[in-house]
């Protein structure tokens, strides 16, 4: 890891069967002491790594097809927001970004953050 406000460091993990290059960022001070909580929520996350990924797709789905309609491209057509009406589709239009491990507290219960880059807001991810 390497501190520059935050710490950081590039790393591969599976992502649905692929090995994907992310960012690891953990939120904390130049000493390089973290939270117990910290500990707890990254291992908690890499323990149920295999579970958890297929759960972040219909989340994702459901506010791509929600974002779709609010702006109107399920009556007019866009080519950066096609119709998509399944995971799979989904997951064609989706990388996986980032893990971030904030600071503890700043959340209810343990928190981690899931970061992807997708094909109809490149933007924003």
């Amino acid at each position: 890891l390497e501190y520059n406000y935050s710490w950081a460091k590039d790393t591969t993990i599976h992502f649905l069967g692929k090995e994907t290059e992310i960012a690891l960022m953990i939120d904390g001070e130049e000493d390089g002491e973290f939270d117990e909580d910290q500990y707890t929520a990254y291992q908690s996350l890499m323990q149920n790594w295999e579970q958890l990924q297929q759960s972040f797709l219909q989340p994702i789905l459901d506010y791509y097809q929600q974002k779709r309609h609010e702006l109107g491209y399920d009556t007019e057509l866009n080519e950066n927001y096609p119709l998509v009406e399944t995971t799979d589709k989904l997951l064609e239009m989706i990388t996986l970004d980032g893990i971030v491990v904030p600071y503890s507290g700043i959340y209810e219960g343990r928190d981690i953050e899931i970061l992807f880059d997708c094909t109809w807001d490149v933007e924003n991810g």
